[in-house]
């Protein structure tokens, strides 16, 4: 079957060489580009697949300058396919300013499902998956790494991460740092490949974990992360300024009540705040 003209962006496998779809396969063995972070990493897999595609590399440093050449290619009605180290291509990896420099230019981008790493931790971690906030890699420098956990704080959906393993033990410690020892984590690690662990348990667990065996900072991780769960007695700052402004006019009692129906709280409490006001 003859491929359209067009940028196809292809999965591939995030540990196991067999999680690989049959049109990922058909797609890299029909175009007439691959274009791949690391030509080297990448020449391994489609050696192992049987594909003689001829590679080209697309990485962080380069890849605005090979938007240009890339949509002369699918000018010449060549067809290109867009593959990253693992994974979907541009989940934390390259490929952003190229999808939407040819977009622009009328080109056709078609995408192919297949592996992410941060969809399969999440469909194994045991969190609440109906909501969930992907973050990717968090800074390298401490305080801003720091800072932007500090944003994260009353993040009520799921948050996931990825880390490195020379970072994992430092970006622990941070949330720790950030939002106390008792927000329940799960660690991913080595994803689909021999050693797939999950550590799971409370920011401080975990960490006993990776300090009592260095084999488990080790490998690829996906770290996820309960969102925050608000105290249901604790009284919003917005609710307080409602009763203080009811109270002007009413009796406590009534503005108590009034405010406990506006904001789904405790009336007794509201009543009990009052007072303190």
């Amino acid at each position: 079957m003859d491929l359209t003209v067009a940028l196809y962006i292809v999965p591939t496998p995030i540990g196991h060489l067999d999680d690989i779809s049959r049109r990922a396969v058909h797609v890299l063995s029909e175009v007439d580009l691959i274009a791949c972070e690391d030509t080297r990493h990448s020449g391994k897999l489609l050696q192992h697949l049987g594909i003689q595609s001829k590679l080209i590399a697309l990485h962080d440093h380069n890849e605005k300058q090979k938007v240009n050449w890339i949509a002369d290619q699918l000018a010449q009605q060549k067809t290109v396919a867009l593959i990253s180290d693992a994974g979907t291509p541009l989940i934390s990896d390259p490929g952003y300013h190229l999808v939407s420099h040819l977009r622009q230019q009328g080109y056709k981008v078609i995408p192919l499902p297949g592996a992410c790493a941060a969809i399969t931790a999440l469909s194994a971690a045991g969190l609440p998956s109906d909501r969930f906030c992907f973050e990717g890699f968090l800074p390298a420098k401490a305080k801003a790494r720091l800072d932007k956990l500090a944003l994260l704080k009353e993040e009520t959906r799921s948050l996931i991460f990825y880390e490195s393993p020379r970072r994992v033990l430092d970006t622990v410690n941070a949330m720790i740092q950030a939002w106390g020892e008792q927000r329940e984590v799960v660690l991913a690690r080595e994803l689909t490949k021999t050693f797939e662990t999950f550590i799971q348990g409370t920011l401080v667990q975990v960490k006993a974990v990776l300090e009592e065996d260095e084999n488990q900072q080790k490998g690829e991780f996906v770290i996820l992360c309960r969102g925050y769960q608000p105290d249901p007695r604790a009284i919003s700052q917005q609710a307080l300024n409602t009763l203080a402004l009811l109270k002007q006019d009413l009796p406590l009692k009534k503005s108590a009540a009034i405010t406990a129906q506006i904001y789904g709280l405790n009336k007794k409490q509201l009543y009990e705040a009052g007072l303190e006001l």
